[in-house]
């Protein structure tokens, strides 16, 4: 790609690239993901997991397994063949995750919505505010005074037309 056509250099359009809003938003999302992954296994190795131990017994969660053929070990106590063995303890582990981190998301999510629709109550409300405010005010109701003004000269006038007559 020469510049001499009007196109432009691989290293120029991958700058443009990378500093465009949309890539440096995805980026700090995704350093603020790992950060947060870093805190919910806190919480579920930390702070749930032992508690679901204590309710289960001694074993923790992600070491529960279904043992299809045990370890074989020699005389000595070495493992000739691994066991084999469906470890659903660590898969309920990981589903305790999702939900964790689904929940939280939700949380997030929900209250930013909420956030926004109350933003857009507020901005309509002041919308029509200043519309009230630039609208013409209504004519001032006649007075008292000004009604009896009238009435007095509808009276004139019809006095007028009968002495005519």
């Amino acid at each position: 790609m020469s510049k001499k056509n009007g196109k432009k250099g691989f290293f120029t359009q991958f700058k443009e690239f990378i500093t465009k809003g949309n890539v440096l938003d995805m980026a700090v999302g995704v350093i603020i993901g790992n950060s947060f992954k870093a805190i919910v296994t806190a919480l579920t190795d930390k702070i749930l997991m032992p508690f679901i131990t204590f309710l289960i017994g001694d074993k923790s969660l992600d070491e529960l397994k279904y043992v299809l053929k045990p370890e074989e070990l020699d005389a000595e106590g070495n493992v000739v063949v691994a066991e084999n063995a469906i470890q659903y303890g660590y898969f309920i582990q990981s589903i305790i995750d999702f939900l964790l981190v689904a929940l939280v998301l939700f949380i997030i999510v929900k209250s930013a919505m909420t956030f926004q629709q109350k933003r857009e109550a507020l901005a309509k409300k002041l919308k029509k505010e200043e519309e009230v405010e630039e609208a013409p005010a209504a004519p001032a109701e006649p007075t008292i005074e000004e009604k009896n003004a009238e009435v007095l000269k509808e009276i004139r006038d019809l006095l007028a037309q009968n002495v005519k007559k």
